[in-house]
């Protein structure tokens, strides 16, 4: 089962405000939530997905992705990871946690990232700095570090950071600057109409505008 977490709209994504106009800064949270769960959905190797949320507007949409919500048991992010694949998935599972900020991720790559998971292990962002997926065998409790420096907190911990060529996996978006970048990946077809709704340049290949 795969877990991701996502605060209230209003608290959601706050490094990124200013990146589109204040008003459609829920919206964009939203595309890009859209586009990570769908290439989870339709990922081989993921069972189901759990969002993690209070808010009622996440929950409609991630429902009609086909995902279940679970309730935010709140005591922040890593308690929030901790109830979904824990308790929610339960320990007799394969759990991974995602963060919901990955538009230009590709099920074939969540695929072999998950297929290189032996024991504890996670995947660092692309600064190399952050966490973008922890994952744990059945009957091994999570234990998840996320949060500033949370790549050098999850090896410290333990964790087997893993590495392979994924880059939609590997970038998060904090920035406009990250915007940028998951466009030229090629970003979801949610993301992608929202940034041209806003006006935003589409700087991306043919091949992955495409998609």
């Amino acid at each position: 089962m795969t877990v991701i977490p996502v605060k209230r709209l209003d608290a959601a994504k706050s490094r990124l405000r200013g990146a589109v106009a204040e008003d459609r800064h829920p919206d964009l949270v939203l595309a890009m939530l859209g586009d990570t769960a769908t290439a989870v959905l339709n990922a081989t190797t993921v069972a189901g997905l759990i969002v993690v949320t209070d808010d009622p507007v996440v929950a409609g949409v991630v429902r009609g992705l086909g995902a279940k919500v679970a309730p935010d048991p709140g005591a922040g992010l890593n308690a929030a990871l901790r109830f979904g694949a824990d308790e929610v998935a339960g320990p007799a599972a394969h759990r991974a946690v995602l963060t919901g900020d990955l538009p230009a991720l590709r099920p074939e790559q969540l695929d072999a990232a998950l297929a290189a998971v032996s024991g504890r292990a996670f995947v660092p962002d692309a600064a190399g700095t952050g966490t973008v997926l922890l994952a744990v065998p059945p009957r091994m409790p999570l234990d998840p570090w996320f949060g500033p420096g949370s790549a050098a907190a999850h090896r410290a911990s333990g964790a087997t950071p893993l590495s392979g060529d994924w880059p939609g996996l590997r970038q998060d978006v904090d920035t406009a600057g990250d915007l940028d970048t998951v466009l030229r990946l090629g970003a979801g077809g949610r993301t992608r109409a929202l940034l041209r709704d806003v006006g935003l340049s589409q700087a991306c290949t043919p091949a992955a505008c495409a998609r």
